[in-house]
């Protein structure tokens, strides 16, 4: 991978821009597995003495690719707690959850990326890098909670729910969604009932069954 200060060389910057969005562009129409770096220098413009510049392999380019809208994600995340000494989630404000603004700003790439062969690799990278902000950047006191496993339960929920959205082609809006999430997070459930009737339909059926 190129180094920060060579990353900000213009011509540096425009090249991998062009790069990224060819293959971005290339996987919209085929895997992953089956693009070639002769694909992505031609749509980008460019050639390969220009991607070996850059990268190693059409790997790396996934990767920083990837990186790139991550590092977005994580600004987006931090935003309710950026400016507080103390951060309640029980306490958040809708209009203070970005994460789904960030989902909203950057669909072609996260609708392309979860119809893909990559999806497994994306979901691993993001689920990563949010714990591991959650394990620097807060601490919270639980009682007898184990902090790590909320941590683990808290993000799957949350990855759960923004590629919900994704796939059902962003039926809500973003602010909706963040409302949900800010009530979901202060829902207490009121005591579950016991689905008489489908449960007599069933036993119904498993003794006509039987007989």
């Amino acid at each position: 991978m190129p180094q920060a200060e060579v990353k900000r060389d213009p011509r540096i910057v425009r090249s991998m821009t062009a790069m990224r969005s060819a293959l971005l562009q290339l996987m919209s129409r085929k895997p992953f597995a089956a693009i070639t770096i002769t694909e992505i220098v031609g749509l980008a413009g460019y050639n390969r003495g220009t991607f070996y510049a850059n990268y190693t392999t059409k790997e790396d380019l996934l990767e920083d690719m990837i990186g790139e809208k991550i590092n977005d994600l994580l600004q987006s995340f931090r935003a309710p707690y950026a400016q507080v000494s103390e951060f309640s989630p029980h306490e958040l404000h809708a209009n203070s959850v970005m994460i789904f603004n960030h989902i909203a700003r950057n669909a072609d790439f996260y609708t392309i990326l979860t119809k893909s062969d990559v999806l497994p690799a994306l979901r691993k990278k993001m689920f990563a890098s949010l714990k591991n902000i959650l394990t620097e950047e807060l601490s919270f006191e639980e009682g007898d909670v184990d902090q790590e496993l909320m941590f683990i339960y808290s993000l799957n929920a949350l990855l759960g729910l923004i590629f919900y959205w994704i796939e059902s082609g962003y039926a809500h809006p973003p602010a909706y969604m963040q409302e949900q999430l800010v009530k979901i997070l202060n829902h207490m459930p009121s005591p579950g009932k016991k689905l008489g009737v489908r449960t007599q339909a069933v036993s119904k059926n498993l003794d006509e069954k039987r007989g």
